[in-house]
Order: C-alpha cells, then structure tokens, then sequence
C-alpha cells in the first residue's frame, strides 16, 4: 500500500472521531504549552544573568579581605558585594596591603592590577545632606580595570586630586537637582570638582551609587582608611581563559605570603567569569527541574492518545479485517495506526506551541518582577530550537503511545477481525 494512501486512511481515522480525538489532543496540548512557557522563562532569566554580569567584565578578579562565605559572588571595587555593601562591614581580619599588591605582580597572565579603597562619607550639596559609597582608586590604571563607561566629562588624571566621577543614579536621584560637571560637592568638609558622571550600568556591584576619587585624596579624606591598606585589590587577567588559572595563583601566592593556612584564610578572591558560571547552571537547573514537572502533563497526554488508539482499533477491527482480506500488509495497518497517532501528537505539538508562545509574550506585559539582585523586568526568550524540540517532543510521544495499538491491529487475523461484532 502507498504511502500516501495510508496517510489519507490515517486522516480519515482522525477525523471520523472528533470529539475524541480533540480530547486526546488538549493533553498534548497543555503539556507542550507548558513546557514551551516554562522553558522560555528560564531562557529569559539565563540571558538576563549573563547581560548583567557581563557587563563587570570577565577578565576582572577581585581580591577582598575577609573569610570566603559559603554564597559567595562577585565584588566590585571596595570589596562591595552585589547589594552594594563594603567588604569593610563584614571582614573581620586586617586589610590588603601595597606588599600584597608587590608580591602579586610575580604571578603570569596578569595585565594589570591595582589596590583601591572604599567607605561611606557625609556630601553636601546645596544645603542638602547624603551619606553615599565612596571609592578610592588609582587613577594610573582604573581606567583599565574598571567596566564602567564615562557618559560625560573625562576619566581622573594622575596629577588629580580634589576631583571626582560621579555615578549615574547619585548624579541623578540623590539631590533633588541632578549633578552636572563642573559642580562643587562638599565630602568630609572638603570641596571636590566633578569631573565626570558614569553610564548607567544596572549591572550588581557597578559604580552607579558610588562617587570615584583619587586613592591619595580617599586616604586623606575618609575615616578608618589607612595608608598602606586597600579595601580590595583587582586584577585584569592577560584574557579571559587565564581567569581561572590566575586565581588559584593568586589564592596560593597570598596564602603563601600573609602565612594562612587553608582553614585560616583571611581573604577571598572572586571573579564575574566564575560568578556567571554559578548562576547560569543555577538558572538551568531550575529550569529543567520546572520544565519536568510541566513535562508531566505530556505523559498525561501519551496516556490519552494510547487510549484513543485501543478505541479506534477496535472500532475499526471489521475494517481491518476487510483491508487484509484484499491484500494489505501487517506493515500496512501498522503505518496507518502509527501515522494516526503522530497525527495527533502533532497537531497537539502545533497547538502547544501557539499557546506556549502567546503565554511567554504575556509574562513580561504583566509586570512580573526578577527575584535576586538588580530586579528589574522578567523577560522570556523562545528560541527556535524550543520550538522544533516542542514539536519533535510531541510527534515522538504520539508515535510511541500509539505504537502497541497499531502493533496489535497489525496482528489481527482476517478471520477474526471479520467475525468481531
């Protein structure tokens, strides 16, 4: 028999029971929009991640004091961690020092590095009053090891010193009039010359809350800042494959020199590369432990289309029996009843896919929220790779459900079939 005459047979199975088949496909249906919306979520959220650490820039280690925690992350400058808190409130060992920076240099694939401290100091401006982060840095190499951008004005100068680079949010929403270049800000009762307002980044740990200054003008201007300490000391690796050499180097290097022991480790180094690994299989673990449960439903379906596929063999079995009378093949009945099957997974499939799109264009319109550092808009992703496993998924789980059904009514006898009531 012709291929085309079984898919025509197949057609007309399906469409002789409507009702029942319709039925049979809504699981298919449900299950594959599911998984479809679901897996678009993770997708959004995965993208989402990489944008925002991407942008610390994956060739940058910090190193901060303090004992490692078990949560970890990458910290900016100043040790300040994805909330934006210094490195300073939580450790509980001394400083980073300029012999640490010196025994650093030592170690291979590191293009720079520089030691940079932080605090909190009281600005006023026109007669208004905020305690804001402030870094100090090392204006010879910050532009190298920092990924913020300069929106307007220019970067700080080695000869600088009361100057300093504003962050987008204080420049825009601390003061109740935005803050432009050339304006006097008063730090600790000294005046200090903005030079420069940063591009907003979004990203966790940037500089957009933060006011940026020479380190020697930080030193002589902030409290418990010391003169040979740092609050962190970053590196920027040769490239971003030698990241994850350079910190076991540097690990090794610092326990060596401060005399530690792995158990007395008083510092802990972190990296935006290892940071984006971490959070990316936490995303994706998520979403394929979700995107199984929705998947559940699909088995569900499977369950319903071997259903249908028992029924319809038996209420096709005279039918059966009349086709191999004049000549069909066992291989024949098995290829009608299995194209049937995939049929409707198929059909399920398309649907399914529709659905599932439609619900993930919805997610983002309904204001639902990120959980987790920066917030901000929960965007869904379908790729075109989802969409062609959604409806390979389903055409396999048809065939497979169908497939002891048509195997059965592949095996019928003339005899019998004709006889069956």
């Amino acid at each position: 028999m012709k291929l085309s005459k079984c898919l025509k047979l197949a057609l007309n199975i399906l469409f002789y029971s409507k009702l029942r088949s319709w039925l049979t496909i809504v699981g298919i249906v449900i299950g594959v929009a599911a998984v479809v919306a679901i897996v678009s979520i993770g997708e959004g959220l995965k993208q989402n991640v990489e944008s925002r650490l991407g942008g610390m820039g994956a060739d940058l280690i910090t190193i901060s004091p303090g004992k490692e925690r078990a949560s970890g992350g990458f910290r900016g400058f100043g040790g300040g961690d994805m909330n934006g808190n210094s490195a300073a409130q939580s450790a509980s060992t001394k400083n980073l020092t300029k012999r640490d920076v010196q025994n650093l240099q030592s170690i291979q694939n590191i293009a720079v590095i520089g030691g940079f401290v932080s605090g909190k100091g009281e600005v006023y401006y026109l007669s208004e009053k905020s305690t804001v982060s402030i870094d100090g840095v090392d204006p010879l190499v910050w532009k190298e090891l920092t990924s913020s951008e300069i929106e307007s004005g220019r970067v700080l100068n080695p000869a600088d010193y009361n100057v300093i680079i504003v962050g987008s949010r204080i420049a825009q929403k601390t003061f109740k009039q935005p803050l432009a270049l050339n304006r006097i800000l008063t730090i600790e009762g000294k005046p200090f010359k903005i030079v420069g307002i940063l591009k907003e980044s979004g990203s966790p740990g940037s500089d957009d809350n933060k006011l940026i200054m020479p380190i020697d003008a930080a030193r002589d201007t902030l409290t418990n800042v010391g003169s040979d300490s740092f609050n962190s000391i970053i590196i920027k690796a040769s490239s971003v494959d030698a990241v994850d050499a350079l910190v076991a180097d540097a690990d090794a290097k610092l326990t060596i020199s401060r005399h530690l022991t792995e158990k007395r480790k008083d510092f802990k180094i972190n990296s935006a590369k290892a940071t984006q690994e971490r959070l990316s299989g936490i995303t994706q673990t998520m979403t394929l432990f979700l995107g199984a449960i929705a998947a559940v439903s699909l088995v569900v379906g499977a369950v319903g289309i071997a259903n249908t596929m028992f029924t319809s063999v038996l209420e096709k079995t005279r039918d059966i029996g009349i086709m191999k009378a004049i000549g069909a093949k066992n291989k024949d009945i098995l290829t009608i009843f299995i194209t049937n099957a995939g049929m409707v997974g198929m059909v399920g499939g398309i649907i399914g896919v529709i659905i599932g799109f439609i619900i993930s264009k919805m997610i983002p319109k309904l204001g639902l929220q990120l959980i987790g550092p920066g917030g901000g808009a929960m965007n869904t992703v379908v790729t075109p790779q989802l969409i062609i496993l959604a409806l390979l998924l389903s055409l396999f789980i048809g065939v497979i459900a169908g497939a002891i059904p048509a195997y059965r009514a592949s095996k019928l006898k003339p005899v019998d079939a004709l006889r069956y009531e």
